[in-house]
């Protein structure tokens, strides 16, 4: 079957022309194939394989466009990329790879186009689109990837176990790509995956947490975490997860599975937000509840404090896994730090000094805390349920309110400490650390509004109080 439609965009013609005047064969494969077949709309990324040099191919494909772009070479990988507007192409000399097994970096030697295929992690991905002009648009499928398109099936084109065990990279593939096409991994694939799980160990910190994210940023990301769990992958990529679960019991009470509550709350703030970081939260907030676990007869199961141990694990999470260290990662340690304060809120009646307080300790984080909150409800009951919601949405009118009227969202005190120490012929002492702290809880409390001159008799009151002369 041909499939010239998919080949409509005016670069296909000029690989075909340069390839053409290089006298090699070419071939368009991978996902762009895959994504046309699957009709998701048309891919940025586009892989060309050259039955010679890739890099040959690039520099004559260059020189044919109008606007002679910039080729990027990458010698070491025989590999060369040009950007076309918003499309990328990449170029490869067809080639067979052999491994050693501390290394998913091959020993890489020319090849085939049959060579080349066979090296493709999945028979979906191994599909090609001829670019030479007699048969343009031709697709090559020899591994039946278009019969496991239709039937949602993801599969290796060789034996599964020297695939995974060749470059481990794969089985997180596999999940990432069963979790966002909602395809089956093949049993004897599946199997593979758990029998050579310990291989993930040899694959960087970077190339690991990149699938992660492809997979938090899913539809439906408890689908990939289910997957790496049944797999066993997640013991050596995230064991804080793995150990929340399972249900405990002593004296007929028991806890919920905390693993399972977190996809669940997981998949709620997916509907919601497409911010990884904040998908993140959602994945690590209850992470602080395995160490934390207590039982007493007195009160049955209590996680005490597990925000605040949660928060403390994210950052060595973060470290270990080699992901920034910077505002992100701060961003997730205070959802986790915080991550309870809106249910409490939403338990009770709610005042609007408890608000100010979740103001001024979020900051503007706010909005995103409590789009958190309402996800980790995954009460069963409805009247819970409706009762939980209802609550979340007065807390976010009245942080609304609270907020037009009294600022205190990124808090700054409206009498500093240089205006304190020169009203009161002040050094810098401990007496204005107090006099700063009594206007921000004025504030806080509503006693005075966030202005100027309350804050500043207030001030002087504090001041005369601590027997400060003016």
């Amino acid at each position: 079957m041909n499939h010239k439609e998919a080949l409509k965009h005016n670069i296909f013609k000029i690989i075909s022309k340069s390839a053409a005047e290089l006298k090699l064969d070419s071939y368009v494969i991978g996902g762009f194939v895959r994504d046309y077949l699957l009709k998701r709309g048309d891919a940025k990324d586009i892989d060309v394989v050259a039955i010679g040099s890739g890099i040959a191919l690039a520099k004559q494909v260059a020189k044919n466009l109008h606007n002679k772009p910039k080729v990027q070479v990458f010698k070491t990988y025989g590999t060369a990329m040009l950007k076309l507007e918003d499309i990328e192409v990449e170029f490869v000399g067809a080639r067979k790879e052999s491994y050693n097994e501390d290394s998913r970096n091959p020993v890489v030697e020319n090849g085939s186009l049959q060579d080349d295929q066979n090296r493709r992690d999945f028979s979906i991905n191994a599909l090609a689109l001829d670019l030479s002009e007699a048969n343009f648009g031709g697709l090559l499928d020899p591994f039946n990837g278009v019969e496991d398109l239709e039937h949602k099936i993801i599969r290796t084109p060789l034996g599964p176990d020297i695939t995974y065990s060749d470059d481990p990279l794969r089985m997180m593939r596999a999940i990432r790509f069963a979790t966002q096409l909602g395809f089956i991994i093949e049993k004897e694939s599946l199997d593979a995956i758990t029998r050579n799980n310990e291989r993930i160990k040899i694959i960087t910190k970077e190339r690991v947490v990149l699938e992660l994210n492809k997979i938090l940023e899913s539809k439906t990301p408890s689908i990939g975490f289910l997957l790496l769990e049944k797999t066993e992958l997640l013991k050596y990529i995230l064991p804080e997860l793995t150990a929340l679960k399972g249900i405990d019991e002593v004296d007929g009470q028991k806890h919920k599975d905390n693993f399972y509550h977190t996809l669940e709350v997981l998949d709620n703030i997916a509907k919601h937000t497409e911010d990884v970081w904040l998908r993140w939260a959602a994945l690590l907030h209850d992470i602080g509840k395995a160490p934390t676990k207590k039982f007493s007869k007195k009160v049955g199961w209590t996680f005490h404090a597990h925000e605040f141990e949660g928060s403390k694990m994210v950052y060595h999470l973060f470290k270990r896994l080699k992901m920034p260290l910077n505002e992100k990662m701060k961003f997730v340690q205070k959802l986790v730090f915080m991550s309870s304060r809106p249910i409490v809120l939403a338990q009770d009646l709610v005042t609007d000094s408890a608000v100010r307080r979740l103001v001024f300790d979020a900051g503007d984080y706010v909005d995103d805390l409590m789009t958190l909150c309402e996800a980790d409800i995954t009460t069963k009951n409805p009247k819970k349920f409706n009762k939980y919601h209802n609550n979340f949405k007065i807390v976010r009118e009245k942080i609304i309110e609270v907020e037009e009227k009294d600022s205190v969202r990124n808090f700054q005190p409206p009498v500093s400490g240089e205006e304190i120490m020169k009203t009161f012929n002040l050094k810098p002492s401990l007496e204005i650390g107090i006099i700063k702290e009594a206007i921000k809880e004025a504030i806080l409390e509503g006693h005075i509004p966030n202005e100027h001159d309350a804050a500043f008799k207030l001030m002087i009151e504090k001041g005369k109080a601590l027997g400060l002369k003016l």
